[in-house]
């Protein structure tokens, strides 16, 4: 008996030690009031902007064909999302901007690995990364016309120049300010080659890199709707082909429902980023 009690206390003090870490778990009143708290900010500020608009509008600065008020653009808007052109358009611009994305994390992640581990080549190419990072995506696109003429490879040429910078920028940063004491560590435990990589490196330096990737995003996203205004592929119907369709027939309307939805596929793809950082960091302890 003595013995057994001597076992559990020691798990019973642990134990008691992370309810005292973690908390009680929220209840749903004290839930309800930290979302109210996040989002009524967010409310607000939409609030604001959408008066703001309105009374530009009725000081008939422009005439209402040309900037309406949100009323006309809201119910234009609940119109055009039930039509299947609208998706179709929405699915064709998602597929291009995940799988432009991918290609340019893959490329970022290989580029930022070796960079931060070889020291001639970031002599070398260290600084070009970051030029290239501070460049306006549109610049690249008459080359990228050149080369690959109207084609979707001209708009993931430019996608991938755009984001893949930040993601390689990202992960540099986070393997520079690994601790030295963790990789002596890692090398006392006999981890070399991919597994130093995988256990140590990697998982360390995942804070920085989810924000490169965060950023990396941000950039192709208007690599993107850009390249989409001034690639038009025949035979393709994206969200900047139909802005740019708006645009020729005077469609005001049409015009800033299509920017209303280019931002609200934005921020929806930046919560996920927030929400993906906010966790590691919690993880990591950097936060409440």
């Amino acid at each position: 008996m003595p013995t057994e009690l001597t076992t559990a206390g020691p798990a019973n003090e642990v134990s008691g030690l992370d309810q005292l870490e973690l908390g009680a778990p929220p209840t749903n009143g004290a839930r309800g009031r930290r979302v109210w708290s996040a989002a009524w900010p967010k409310l607000l500020a939409i609030a604001i902007v959408l008066l703001v608009w309105e009374l530009i509008a009725l000081s008939g600065w422009k005439p209402s064909y040309i900037l309406p008020g949100p009323g006309p653009v809201f119910k234009d808007l609940g119109g055009l999302v039930k039509t299947a052109d609208f998706w179709d358009g929405v699915r064709l611009t998602m597929t291009r901007a995940v799988f432009g994305f991918a290609l340019a994390v893959i490329i970022g992640t290989v580029l930022g690995s070796l960079v931060a581990t070889f020291a001639p080549l970031r002599s070398a190419i260290g600084s070009l990364i970051t030029g290239l990072q501070t460049m306006p995506s549109v610049l690249w696109f008459p080359l990228a016309i050149l080369l690959f003429q109207l084609d979707e490879r001209a708009i993931y040429f430019v996608v991938i120049l755009g984001a893949a910078p930040s993601v390689a920028n990202g992960l540099i940063s986070g393997i520079d300010y690994i601790p030295r004491t963790w990789l002596r560590v890692g090398q006392v435990m006999g981890m070399r080659g991919w597994a130093k990589y995988r256990h140590l490196v990697l998982p360390a330096s995942l804070p920085s890199f989810v924000s490169g990737l965060k950023q990396g995003w941000a950039f192709s996203w208007r690599s993107l709707m850009a390249g989409e205004l001034l690639v038009i592929v025949p035979g393709t119907v994206s969200i900047g082909v139909r802005i740019q369709n708006a645009q020729d027939l005077f469609d005001s309307t049409l015009v800033i429902s299509y920017i209303i939805v280019v931002l609200i596929l934005g921020i929806l793809i930046d919560v996920l980023f927030s929400w993906a950082d906010t966790s590691l960091r919690k993880r990591w302890g950097l936060t409440q």
